[in-house]
């Protein structure tokens, strides 16, 4: 009997209700695009696309995740898609290297921050919720200036967390390259930072 029981909702997750994905997950979904692309028209059409992959592949979903889950993976593909379209030209310009000015902001040895290029604190150290929310903001407006490689593989290295071969792979860059293009990224968005929000 209860393992009966046990079964219920197990089958019940199984069961889709596309009926009801854009009231319950249109808004999460959005959010999630958003915050990884930084283009709130293709964030729009990006959700949009999901749902309708997620009908066409109706018949492959197993319940083994919450349809949200389910959803967010098809969501998830389409960004790295996206990343790796935009990318496809850009790869070849970020190759040389470390800029000769970058090289003064990191330690040779270590890879850390030397003490004269330090960053200085944002000021995001207060629990107020208004100015987080200004941060955030101008965040975002950084991030919108980085070259769509950068912002793909800052994107999945700090958001999404994927490991660094993923992301080579995914995006067709060498491990050297991508380190370069992480480097310039956090120095890019260190100083719009400075300049915009200190």
């Amino acid at each position: 009997m209860q393992i009966a029981q046990n079964e219920a909702p197990s089958l019940e997750n199984r069961t889709l209700h596309p009926q009801s994905w854009v009231s319950k997950h249109a808004d999460y979904l959005y959010s999630y695009a958003l915050a990884r692309i930084n283009d709130e028209e293709q964030a729009r059409d990006m959700v949009q696309e999901t749902f309708l992959a997620a009908l066409e592949k109706a018949d492959k979903f197993e319940g083994r995740s919450s349809e949200r889950t389910w959803l967010t993976a098809i969501l998830k593909f389409k960004v790295i898609d996206l990343y790796r379209k935009n990318a496809s030209g850009f790869a070849k310009s970020t190759e040389q290297g470390t800029p000769e000015g970058d090289q003064d902001f990191f330690d040779a040895d270590d890879g850390h921050w030397n003490n004269q290029h330090r960053p200085k604190e944002f000021g995001i150290e207060q629990s107020d919720a208004l100015e987080n929310k200004e941060f955030q903001r101008i965040l975002q407006l950084c991030m919108k200036k980085l070259p769509s490689l950068w912002l793909s593989v800052f994107t999945m290295k700090h958001m999404d967390d994927e490991a660094t071969e993923t992301i080579c792979s995914e995006l067709k860059v060498s491990a050297s390259n991508f380190w370069v293009i992480i480097h310039r990224t956090k120095v890019s968005l260190r100083s719009c930072l400075q300049k915009n929000w200190i």
